[in-house]
């Protein structure tokens, strides 16, 4: 089973602190699988591989449009977070039994590639089409032309006890022209993109957060193999579970 909770827009800072919790409670057994759906408001953050040379924008600039930043333990180099964008943090124990475990744990990077294969299939539902590039993580488009491949989705993980935290962060509506604060994930050679960029509307209706949410949920269990089960919050979800 997959427990599903739906955030809404929440502050980093309270996001990180209920992830910290879960990862305890799930160490503990005394939950089961969690996904987290959410947005945040704008912030940056920096994972373990971050260079703080990779944030453009002055301290003075970021202060004045109220954008926040955190230094984390996740994998990868500074990403942004905003409205529009769909952030999903996944708390798994990773020993637990997964179509993709070839031994006594999901490895990392078959849990990483996981992750990126659900996003991969929540795109296509909506007809864009996405794509892996070695050696760089998350999920790309696909070249045409003169276009390059484009990032639309960034991913970053922490594994602990084999426990999960941190995730993923898929564009849908974001403003784009935030990510000109920043180096995104430290690759300055590729451009970011949105859903809400590459849908060909005259075929595809743009969905809404809420409709997005179920597409990814939904994917993730069919990777994952779990059923999805909702929960209307957090507190619910550790009520019922303990």
């Amino acid at each position: 089973m997959l427990h599903v909770v739906h955030l809404g827009r929440i502050d980093y800072a309270e996001a990180l602190t209920l992830q910290q919790r879960l990862v305890a409670l799930r160490k503990q057994q005394r939950i089961g699988d969690v996904l987290l759906l959410l947005e945040h408001p704008p912030v940056l953050t920096l994972g373990r591989n971050a260079h703080r040379a990779n944030i453009l924008a002055s301290d003075e600039e970021l202060a004045r449009r109220g954008v926040a930043i955190h230094e984390i333990n996740r994998g990868g180099d500074v990403t942004y977070h905003g409205p529009g964008q769909i952030v999903g943090y996944p708390i798994l124990d990773l020993r637990g039994d997964f179509p993709q475990k070839r031994g006594p744990h999901l490895g990392a990077v078959e849990y990483v590639r996981s992750l990126e294969e659900a996003l991969i299939r929540t795109c296509a539902e909506y007809g864009v089409l996405t794509q892996r590039i070695a050696g760089r993580t998350g999920v790309w488009t696909l070249p045409g032309g003169s276009v390059p491949a484009k990032k639309i989705a960034a991913i970053g993980v922490h594994i602990s006890q084999g426990v999960t935290s941190h995730g993923f962060a898929w564009n849908m509506t974001t403003d784009l022209r935030d990510f000109h604060l920043i180096v995104p994930c430290g690759i300055a050679d590729c451009a970011v993109t949105s859903l809400e960029e590459e849908i060909d509307e005259a075929r595809y209706a743009m969905p809404t957060i809420e409709q997005a949410m179920h597409a990814i949920a939904r994917n993730f269990g069919r990777m994952f193999g779990r059923q999805v089960l909702w929960v209307e919050s957090v507190e619910a979800l550790v009520q019922n579970s303990v």
